[in-house]
C-alpha cells in the first residue's frame, strides 16, 4: 500500500488538533519533559524523584516497576480524555474494529517520544551516579518497562472486551438516562452539529499491525447514534477509572504509614496529574464553552473554602499545647518577654557554663574559645557538616567536641550539627553502643527524606488532612512536616526525637556545646530563639544588656520564655529543627499558638551561615572572653564557595528577562549575606580586644558537576541550581562528591591549621579543675 500524505495521516491530524485545542493537556506533558531534563524543580530535587525513584528506602527494580505503572496510567488517562473530547470529530472511528484502541495507537506520538527520552535520561542518570554494577540501570529499565507493559495490556484487554460486550448490555439504559437529562443530551447533539460543520481530513490511520490503512469513503452513510453509543461506553469508562484513581489516592493517604503502600513520590504525582487531566476532560466535555468559567469558579470556591477552619488547619510544632487560648503576640508581649533583667539572667547562666569549661584548664594557660558555624543547604549541607565534624573529632579525639562551646547555623547544616551533638551525648553515656566515628552514622544522615515528604503532600495534604497522632499526651494533625520528622528520626535512630530540655544537663556541665535554633518569624522579621539553655541575649545588643537605657527594636524572642505556659521545654527537638529548615513547598511553615498567629520560616532567610549569631555571642561575652581565653577560633562550614568566579552574561529571552529580577534576588541572596558577614567579621576583629581567627571549610558545587559530566563541563544554569539546592535527597555521586570535597587543597590547608591549633591546646589540669568547680558551685 502506498504511504499516505503525511499531513493527512491520523497521528499528525491528532497532534495538530492537540496544538490547536488541548494546550492544557499538552502542558502536563511539557511539565514532565522539563522535569526529566532537570529544567523544573531542580532546586527542590523534583527530577530525582523521576530519575532515581525510591521505594522502601531503595532505588530498585520495584521502584521503577511502580513508576512504570503510574506513567502508563497517566498515558491512558491522556488517551481517554482526548478520545472523549475529540473522538467524535473523526467519524471513521465508529466503523472500525475497537475504535478506542485504534485511537490510542494513533494518539501515541507524544507519549512515545516521552517514553523514549525518559528511558534515555534515567539510564544516563543512573550511570552518572555510580550504579552498584554496570547492569543495575538495565535492571531498573526492565522494571520500568515491565510495569508499563503489564498496565497497557490490562487496559487494552479491558477495552477490547468492554467496548463490545458492555455496549450491548448497557447502551440502551445509558441512552434512556441521557434522554432524561436535557443538558448532556443537548451538548451531545451540539457536538454532532459541530462535527458536520468541521472537516478534519484524514486519509489513512495506523492500524494494530503498524500498517497504514485507508479511511472508508462511505462515511456519509454513518449513523450518529452509533457514535453516541461509542461515546457512552468510553465516558462511563472514564468515570469508572477516575473514581478508581480517587479511591486509590485516598487509600494511599489513609494508609500512607504502611511501608508497602509508600509508593515512589513520582508515581503518586503522576496519579494526581492523571486525576486532574481526566477531571479537566470531563468538565470540557459536559460544559464546553463554559469550562473556563467553571474552572475559575471552582478555584475561587476552593480558595474561599481554604480559609475556613476545616481546611486551613495550622501546621503545628509537636510538643506545644495548642489547646490553651492563644497568647497575644504584640509589641507589649515581646517587651515583657525581653526584659533586661531576664536577658542578663540568661547571660549569667551561659557564663556559668563557660566558667565550668574554663575551670579544667590552668589559670595561666587560657585556651581559645572554639565556635562552629554551619550553613543551610538541605541534605547536602547536613551531610557535609556531619562528615566534617566527624573528621575534626577524628583528628582531635576527646578534644574537639569537648571544647566546642557554641554551634550556630541554619537549615540543613544545623540538622547535621544537631545530629552530631546528639550522637556525641549518646557516645559519652555509652561509648560501646554509640561509636562516634563510625561511617554508618554518616550514611544515616545522608538517607533520603524527600520521598516521604512529597508523597505525603500529594496523598494527604492536598486531598485531606484529618488524621491525628499523639505526642507527649497531646493530639496533632499529620502532615508532611510530620512525615519529615518521622523519616528524620527513623534515619537518626531516634536521637533527635527528644524534648528540647533533653540537652540541658549536658550543657550545664559544659559537656555539650550550646546550639541555638533561630528560625525567622515571618510576622515581623524577628528571630525566634529556641535553645535548651536560655539564650535570649541573642536578640538584644550589648548596650541593652549593659542597662544603658538605649531604646532599640527587639531583634529576637526567647521561645522558652514566651511560650513557657504552653510547654515550651517539651517541644520536640526535631520540630525545632524543622522550624529552621522550612523550604518553600517542601516542608510547611509552622504556626504557633498566638494571636495573631505567629508563623516561622527557614533560618537561612536571615542568617544562612550562622555568622551573625556567632558574632553576637562573641560581642555579648567579650569581657569574659578577654579575661579567660586566648581569643576566638571560628570554624566556618559552608556548603558553597565563598569566592566564586563571575560567570559570563548570556543572552536571555523575553521570558527569562521577565523573571531575571526575581531570579537575581534568589541566586544572589547568599552573596549578599556573605558580603554582609565579611564586613561584620572584619569590624569585630578591629573592635574586639582579642584575636578572632577563622578556619574556613567549603564545599565546591562545581566539583560534583565536573565529576557528573564526562566532558567535565557544565553550564552556568546547572551551577546555579546546584549551588542553590534545597532538597532532602542526595544521589550516590553527590554523596561521594561531598565526602571527597574534604580533599580539596583549600580544605586540606584548613585541616592542617585546625591540627596546629589543637596541638597547641593547653593540657587540662584535673586536680585544679576539680577545686575550681567546687568553688564555682559554692559561689552559685
Amino acid at each position: 500500500m502506498p504511504r499516505p500524505r503525511l499531513r493527512y495521516a491520523f497521528p499528525i491530524q491528532l497532534l495538530l488538533l492537540h496544538l490547536r485545542k488541548n494546550l492544557l493537556l499538552l502542558a502536563l506533558w511539557l511539565l514532565l519533559f522539563l522535569i526529566i531534563f532537570e529544567r523544573f524543580g531542580g532546586i527542590l530535587g523534583i527530577p530525582f524523584l523521576f530519575l532515581d525513584p525510591e521505594y522502601l528506602n531503595a532505588v530498585s527494580f520495584q521502584s521503577f516497576f511502580i513508576l512504570g505503572i503510574a506513567l502508563a496510567l497517566f498515558t491512558m488517562g491522556f488517551h481517554m480524555t482526548t478520545y472523549i473530547l475529540d473522538g467524535a470529530k473523526f467519524k471513521f472511528l465508529a466503523v472500525i474494529e475497537r475504535p478506542f484502541l485504534q485511537f490510542c495507537v494513533n494518539n501515541g506520538l507524544i507519549p512515545l517520544i516521552f517514553y523514549l527520552l525518559y528511558c534515555v535520561q534515567f539510564i544516563r542518570f543512573q550511570y552518572q551516579n555510580l550504579p552498584e554494577s554496570p547492569l543495575t540501570p538495565w535492571v531498573h529499565f526492565l522494571g520500568f518497562g515491565l510495569g508499563s507493559l503489564l498496565t497497557f495490556i490490562l487496559f487494552f484487554v479491558y477495552f477490547g472486551f468492554t467496548n463490545k460486550h458492555f455496549f450491548i448490555l448497557f447502551a440502551d439504559e445509558v441512552e434512556r438516562r441521557l434522554k432524561k437529562t436535557k443538558i448532556p443530551r443537548a451538548n451531545i447533539l451540539r457536538q454532532y452539529k459541530d462535527r458536520k460543520r468541521e472537516r478534519y481530513r484524514v486519509t489513512h490511520f495506523l492500524s494494530w499491525g503498524w500498517r497504514w490503512e485507508p479511511v472508508r469513503s462511505d462515511l456519509r452513510d454513518f449513523e450518529s447514534g452509533k457514535l453516541l453509543r461509542v461515546f457512552d461506553q468510553n465516558h462511563l469508562n472514564l468515570v469508572l477509572i477516575q473514581v478508581g484513581l480517587f479511591t486509590l489516592l485516598f487509600l494511599l493517604g489513609f494508609l500512607r504509614e504502611v511501608p508497602l503502600l509508600q509508593i515512589p513520590a513520582a508515581a503518586s504525582g503522576l496519579l494526581m496529574l492523571t486525576v486532574l487531566m481526566m477531571a479537566v476532560g470531563a468538565l470540557s466535555f459536559w460544559l464546553r464553552e463554559w469550562t473556563t468559567l467553571a474552572v475559575v469558579g471552582i478555584l475561587l470556591l476552593f480558595n474561599f473554602a481554604s480559609k475556613t477552619q476545616w481546611l486551613n488547619r495550622p501546621h503545628e510544632a509537636f510538643g506545644l499545647d495548642y489547646g490553651l487560648p492563644p497568647k497575644v503576640y504584640n509589641l507589649a508581649a515581646i517587651a515583657e518577654a525581653s526584659q533586661e533583667a531576664d536577658l542578663r539572667a540568661d547571660r549569667e547562666d551561659t557564663e556559668q557554663i563557660l566558667n565550668r569549661w574554663r575551670a579544667q584548664y590552668p589559670a595561666d594557660s587560657p585556651p581559645p574559645l572554639l565556635i562552629v558555624t554551619t550553613s543551610g543547604g538541605g541534605q547536602r549541607a547536613a551531610l557535609w557538616t556531619f562528615h566534617l565534624l566527624q573528621q575534626l573529632e577524628t583528628l582531635a579525639p576527646g578534644q574537639f567536641m569537648a571544647n566546642t562551646r557554641l554551634i550556630t547555623g541554619a537549615s540543613g547544616g544545623l540538622v547535621g550539627a544537631a545530629y552530631f551533638k546528639a550522637l556525641y551525648q549518646a557516645h559519652l553515656e555509652d561509648p560501646l553502643a554509640f561509636p562516634l566515628l563510625e561511617t554508618r552514622y554518616r550514611e544515616k544522615i545522608a538517607a533520603d527524606n524527600l520521598n516521604p515528604i512529597i508523597f505525603t503532600l500529594l496523598v494527604n495534604d492536598i486531598l485531606i488532612r484529618r488524621q491525628h497522632f499523639e505526642y507527649g499526651g497531646k493530639r496533632y494533625l499529620k502532615d508532611r512536616g510530620f512525615a519529615f520528622e518521622q523519616q528524620l528520626n527513623k534515619n537518626t535512630e531516634g536521637l533527635l526525637d527528644v524534648p528540647l530540655h533533653h540537652f540541658r544537663e549536658g550543657e550545664l556541665r559544659a559537656e555539650l556545646p550550646l546550639l541555638p535554633i533561630n528560625p525567622l518569624i515571618t510576622n515581623d522579621g524577628r528571630k525566634l530563639i529556641i535553645s535548651s539553655s536560655p539564650m535570649g541575649y541573642l536578640g538584644a545588643s550589648s548596650a541593652v544588656l549593659a542597662g544603658s537605657g538605649v531604646s532599640e527594636k527587639v531583634q529576637g524572642v526567647s521561645f522558652t520564655r514566651f511560650f513557657a505556659d504552653y510547654g515550651a521545654e517539651e517541644l520536640r527537638f526535631s520540630s525545632a529543627l524543622r522550624m529552621a529548615a522550612t523550604f518553600p513547598y517542601v516542608t510547611p511553615n509552622i504556626q504557633l499558638p498566638t494571636l495573631p498567629r505567629m508563623e516561622t520560616m527557614d533560618a537561612g532567610l536571615s542568617d544562612n551561615f550562622g555568622i551573625q549569631d556567632a558574632l553576637r555571642f562573641v560581642a555579648t561575652f567579650q569581657d569574659w572572653i578577654e579575661a579567660n581565653t586566648s581569643g576566638v577560633v571560628l570554624l566556618t562550614i559552608r556548603d558553597s564557595e565563598k569566592v566564586e568566579e563571575i560567570e559570563e552574561t548570556v543572552s536571555r529571552g523575553l521570558l527569562q528577562k521577565f523573571f531575571t529580577p526575581l531570579r537575581g534576588v534568589l541566586v544572589n541572596w547568599d552573596n549578599v549575606q556573605t558580603l554582609h558577614n565579611e564586613a561584620l567579621l572584619n569590624y569585630m576583629r578591629e573592635q574586639m580586644p582579642f584575636p578572632i581567627e577563622r578556619v574556613p571549610f567549603e564545599y565546591a558545587a562545581s566539583s560534583y558537576l565536573k565529576d557528573r559530566n564526562p566532558s567535565g563541563t557544565y553550564s552556568a544554569d546547572e551551577l546555579e541550581v546546584q549551588r542553590a539546592s534545597l532538597n532532602w535527597r542526595l544521589t550516590s555521586r553527590e554523596k561521594l562528591s561531598i565526602i571527597n570535597n574534604l580533599n580539596r587543597p583549600e580544605n586540606q590547608q584548613s585541616l592542617s591549621r585546625f591540627k596546629a591549633i589543637m596541638a597547641a591546646w593547653p593540657a587540662p589540669d584535673p586536680e585544679a579543675g576539680a577545686i575550681r568547680l567546687t568553688q564555682l558551685r559554692q559561689e552559685e
